[in-house]
């Protein structure tokens, strides 16, 4: 069957062929181009039709699946789902206020990367699924996490109507303070402390402070998607620079702000060493910039030497620390911090009060607070530390034993996942993340953090999977290598 659709309009508008597949497929079943019932083409013929690889076509219609465009026939086809046309896409009333540019390119990036995540956030039924990397809540001490949240309310919920200034509660700051100061050697004042809502709102409100429109931002290239968006969004130009098995390159950016994980670079885990680090303070100082230090998922290291944080070199207000509790805790708690250099402080408290004059989660900031004092927090930490560190080696050994031909791992001795390089063709490596589904596996393809095109690699997130389901896991993708070997 012949598929007639705008593909090449939607391919400038998507970095990735998959996606702009997908949101092609999308507009025409709300146009009712293409009525609810239709047969879509096979992978393969999709994938011939558009010059995709069928690995690629494989991963638009499992998003489609996922969202509930189309729906899947055993033995039969992919058909378009009841009752999709026009649902969500209504038309404007006349006089009906529209988005403005700003406006519409953040719904469209948002949705983009929503659709992206949502078919790595529920895999098929029995698919091993190394995508995610989630603290396995079986073995978070919720009992002790329950007396604090119970504490934090007082006697009789009496403290439930007491707030907290935007810059968040002061006994938690104190907590974050004492913690990093025996963790990382970061002398922090918790009057340079802020708590966000997760990193990523501190993040994007220092963008929106500090970068003018036009303005270079600097970012690791392969990096986090959301700080490319968070900087393109407040109108700077995210400037991606590459990434070695050390870390961030040192260069002369012409930039005044820089967002770097030096502690454990996301998504590699790669450590900076001393002497980039020290490179990267003298050229903030040169140019009179900032950086942000995200210290993303570095709390849990089971192997190797803590190394010095940025801000605990830094002598001139130069860095920002920016850290999370979403990782360590459960994803739930939405709770982010910055330690500012005393120059910014009030003008990012200042900045904050305007959306938030009132901090939220207030009763979790104090249980969370309580929980660090007592020592629970700390305990936690070193437990899971054992306990993921024992799932790393898992990894290690199961990857070493069945697919050494296949991956090669970067070093790692901290994080909830291991990044690893494809190490047979780009045209074998679309063909075996498709192969890895049928045999049940998905992993993280780590083209989506490169901003340019790097060589075939994967993500392989382990927290969540006890050491038989990741042996497994590595078994699968062994099989679906010799799989494909026979076709």
């Amino acid at each position: 069957m012949e598929l007639g659709l705008p593909f090449e309009t939607y391919v400038e508008q998507y970095r990735y062929k998959y996606l702009a597949l997908n949101h092609a497929i999308r507009a025409a079943i709300h146009s009712g181009k293409l009525p609810e019932g239709t047969r879509l083409p096979a992978t393969r013929e999709l994938a011939k039709l558009y010059g995709v690889s069928r690995g690629s076509a494989a991963q638009c219609y499992d998003m489609l699946m996922a969202e509930g465009y189309v729906v899947s026939r055993q033995g039969s086809g992919t058909y378009v789902a009841e009752g999709i046309a026009m649902v969500d896409q209504p038309p404007l009333a006349e006089g009906a206020p529209r988005l403005s540019a700003w406006g519409q390119r953040l719904v469209s990036e948002s949705r983009e990367y929503v659709s992206a995540q949502q078919l790595l956030e529920e895999p098929p039924p029995g698919t091993i699924s190394f995508a995610n990397a989630r603290m396995p809540m079986e073995d978070f001490p919720y009992s002790e996490w329950r007396s604090a949240l119970s504490y934090a309310g007082g006697s009789g919920g009496a403290e439930l109507q007491n707030g907290a200034p935007p810059e968040g509660d002061i006994e938690l700051r104190q907590a974050i303070a004492g913690h990093l100061r025996f963790t990382r050697g970061i002398q922090a004042d918790p009057e340079h402390i802020v708590i966000f809502s997760g990193s990523m709102q501190g993040l994007v409100l220092m963008f929106q402070l500090l970068v003018d429109p036009g303005d270079h931002v600097v970012m690791e290239d392969p990096g986090y998607q959301g700080i490319h968006r968070g900087i393109s969004l407040s109108g700077g130009i995210p400037l991606p620079s590459p990434v070695d098995d050390a870390g961030l390159i040192p260069r002369d950016w012409d930039a005044g702000l820089l967002v770097v994980s030096p502690s454990r670079q996301y998504p590699t885990g790669a450590v900076l060493p001393l002497e980039r680090r020290r490179a990267l303070l003298n050229w903030a100082r040169s140019r009179q910039a900032f950086i942000i230090e995200d210290d993303y998922d570095s709390e849990f290291r089971w192997g190797g030497k803590p190394i010095e944080p940025l801000r605990m070199l830094d002598n001139e207000g130069r860095v920002i620390f920016i850290g999370s509790f979403s990782k360590t805790m459960f994803t739930g708690l939405r709770i982010g911090y910055a330690v500012l250099p005393s120059s910014l402080v009030e003008a990012i408290v200042q900045a904050k009060a305007l959306y938030e004059p009132i901090s939220p989660a207030v009763l979790e900031q104090r249980a969370l607070a309580r929980f660090i004092a007592r020592g629970g927090y700390g305990r936690h930490l070193r437990r899971m530390t054992r306990l993921y560190g024992a799932r790393y080696e898992a990894l290690r050994q199961a990857m070493d034993t069945h697919a050494s031909e296949l991956f090669r791992l970067h070093p790692g001795d901290a994080g909830l996942h291991v990044y690893a390089n494809w190490l047979r063709s780009a045209e074998e490596y679309a063909r075996f993340q498709e192969a890895a589904r049928k045999c049940g596996v998905m992993f993280r393809d780590a083209a989506a953090y490169h901003r340019t095109p790097g060589p075939p690699a994967a993500c392989f997130g382990f927290s969540h999977l006890g050491t038989s389901s990741i042996e497994e896991g590595v078994a699968r993708m062994a099989q679906a290598w010799r799989d494909m070997q026979k076709t």
